[in-house]
């Protein structure tokens, strides 16, 4: 089967435990713009992964998957990005797969993907640098780093608004 070069490009997150997740959406519904939040909150490995090579995607992502175990992950410190806030994470199995997966799709990657990965949730965006700056010294005083348990990859089919969900990957 022949890539489709129109499909719209796939983006690849990661899941954590249910009430992290709640946890960290409760955090961005609290701290983003009105009518800014068009996605869950999410940790993202990758931004733009060629839509017409879906089915080869997914199929390395089930593979990948079922070789990598649920493991601890660490939500926080606060970090500041300029414009908004972010609570890093620390998963350090989700690196080493998320390494592995860059090399084997790296004709693939964009500029941004080629990047080193910073992983990271973000809770706030697009305000004013100086609203940003008071939830990071808010954060970074009341808000101890959390732990959580990864759980899954997430395929998502960017359309240009909200994503569409393409599928759930459960790791070991």
């Amino acid at each position: 089967m022949r890539p489709c070069a129109d499909a719209p490009p796939l983006i690849l997150t990661l899941a954590l435990d249910a009430d992290a997740m709640a946890w960290l959406e409760a955090l961005r519904q609290a701290h983003f713009p009105p009518g800014r939040t068009l996605v869950p909150a999410h940790v993202t490995l990758f931004h733009a992964l060629p839509g017409g090579e879906e089915a080869r995607i997914r199929a390395a992502l089930a593979a990948a998957c079922a070789t990598v175990r649920r493991a601890p992950a660490t939500l926080g410190p606060p970090l500041l990005l300029g414009r908004g806030v972010a609570l890093a994470v620390a998963a350090p199995e989700v690196a080493a797969l998320r390494a592995r997966l860059a090399e084997a799709w790296r004709p693939w990657l964009t500029a941004q993907d080629r990047q080193g990965w910073r992983p990271h949730a973000t809770v706030q965006n697009k305000v004013a640098p100086e609203a940003a700056r008071a939830l990071h010294a808010r954060l970074s005083a009341m808000l101890p780093p959390r732990r959580a348990m990864t759980e899954a990859l997430l395929l998502w089919r960017y359309r240009g608004g909200p994503w569409e969900a393409a599928g759930r990957f459960a790791l070991a």
